[in-house]
């Protein structure tokens, strides 16, 4: 593998959402990894940080706010996109304060994936320079 690839992990527990993601971004060029919770998502980060998340909001344990606010601090420069269905998600202001704003929040099923990968993209490249 190359190390100039974009290195995401997609938090979501449900499996059918984790190997669409994970196929658009390899698609892409991304390295991807997939997991169901938050706790097994620090888990991975601790020994390999990544460049971004894509995360749902409602997972078991931990939410995905408080995976998030965690990934922040081991991984400062880490990027964060939403992928919830929840109509009414707006970012809690500690997410604010990290620079997750309305628009890193993407409402499933979306129609079109390469909006979430461009995004996705687009966060990490402007990180990069």
């Amino acid at each position: 593998m190359r190390d100039d690839r974009i290195r995401v992990v997609v938090v979501d527990d449900e499996e059918s959402i984790r190997r669409g993601l994970k196929a658009w971004l390899e698609d892409e060029d991304f390295e991807v990894e997939t997991v169901g919770s938050g706790e097994a998502a620090l888990e991975i980060l601790s020994s390999r940080p990544a460049d971004g998340a894509i995360v749902d909001i409602r997972l078991p344990g931990m939410d995905g706010n408080a995976f998030m606010e965690q990934a922040h601090q081991m991984c400062p420069g880490m990027k964060f996109l939403v992928y919830t269905g929840s109509v009414d998600y707006a970012p809690l202001p500690q997410l604010r304060a990290m620079g997750i704003s309305d628009k890193d929040i993407f409402q499933k099923p979306l129609r079109d994936m390469a909006v979430l990968v461009a995004a996705m993209k687009d966060r990490i490249e402007r990180q990069r320079q």
